[in-house]
């Protein structure tokens, strides 16, 4: 498939630092279909990336399934931040009444994240949903001792997302822990994703849609799996979540509010109206992205040339696997 001449790359700022960035990088390409987004991290190579290319070309050119309903329930995304800040994310999220926690933050404290679990919990009350994500930074034993003391911290955990890197880990503590185990890295990093099923390693699995490939290509894992789906997002622009509530629109079943409410984390965005939370929920949209915004948010001239020579090396990387 040819790649779209209409590309914009964007630069953008975030409010906190997340996922050990602070300014996130991308290209939006516009096809005959609208607009896709193209966002690798910039430390994964062409390999790695071409799912990111693969599910940008889908959203350019093919668009995406017809959607099963029309709002996305989503949880609001609270870094690893001091507990005022924490309460005040949760405060101001669009009303959302499930909350993903980020934990295992390099040079945290088991007492920092306890306090941030705490002040969470204390925003969200009593019938309020927590769930962690620990982005595969510890050791099984660092896991089996952490989770308990943050289910109690958080007044109880929905679940632990990705708590170790290997799906033996996982399922050792599956089988060792009440609380419920959810795989990430595990299903959009891995070189055999079905392996966290054949392990029987989670209780839920989180799929995104850069990362494996568009729309279609997540349906088809999700059957495959035959486990709870929550669909979380890349760290996107709204271009980018509009794939990731496609996705979650399509489902058969959304037992679980998804990862989805992350443009807040972005300084500035590329459409007028940012697909953000009311209600704890968002509606399914396509919004486009607009040339006062887009050239807003533009990269330099230096980063631009370095992005489109990463778009024609994992462009080539896409035709020669495909």
């Amino acid at each position: 498939m040819p790649l779209p001449s209409v590309r914009a790359t964007y630069a953008i700022g975030m409010r906190t630092r997340f996922r050990r960035i602070t300014v996130r990088e991308g290209m939006l390409l516009r096809g005959a279909a609208g607009w896709g987004e193209f966002s690798p991290f910039t430390d994964y190579a062409a390999d790695e990336s071409a799912s990111w290319l693969r599910a940008a070309l889908e959203a350019a050119e093919l668009g995406w399934p017809a959607p099963r309903r029309d709002r996305i329930p989503v949880n609001v995304t609270v870094p690893a931040v001091g507990p005022a800040r924490a309460h005040e994310v949760v405060t101001t999220s669009g009303g959302c009444t499930t909350a993903k926690v980020k934990v295992a933050e390099p040079g945290q404290s088991l007492g920092e994240e306890q306090a941030r679990l705490e002040a969470v919990r204390d925003a969200l009350g009593p019938g309020g949903k927590i769930r962690i994500d620990a982005n595969a930074a510890w050791d099984r034993e660092t896991a089996l001792s952490r989770i308990p003391m943050l289910d109690r911290a958080a007044g109880g955990l929905e679940y632990a997302e990705q708590p170790c890197a290997q799906v033996s880990d996982l399922a050792a503590l599956r089988r060792r822990l009440d609380v419920p185990i959810a795989a990430d890295e595990s299903i959009r990093r891995a070189a055999d994703p079905l392996a966290v099923k054949r392990a029987e390693a989670a209780d839920v699995v989180v799929l995104k849609v850069q990362p494996l490939g568009g729309v279609r290509a997540c349906l088809e894992l999700a059957e495959q799996v035959g486990l709870p789906v929550v669909v979380s997002s890349a760290l996107e622009t709204s271009v980018g979540i509009a794939a990731g509530l496609a996705l979650a629109a399509a489902l058969p079943e959304l037992p679980y509010a998804c990862g989805l409410a992350t443009v807040h984390l972005l300084n500035q965005d590329v459409v007028a109206e940012p697909l953000l939370p009311v209600q704890g929920a968002i509606a399914v949209g396509r919004p486009q992205p607009e040339a006062t915004l887009l050239a807003e948010v533009a990269a330099p001239a230096d980063l631009a040339h370095s992005w489109q020579q990463r778009l024609d090396a994992v462009a080539a990387e896409l035709e020669r696997t495909s």
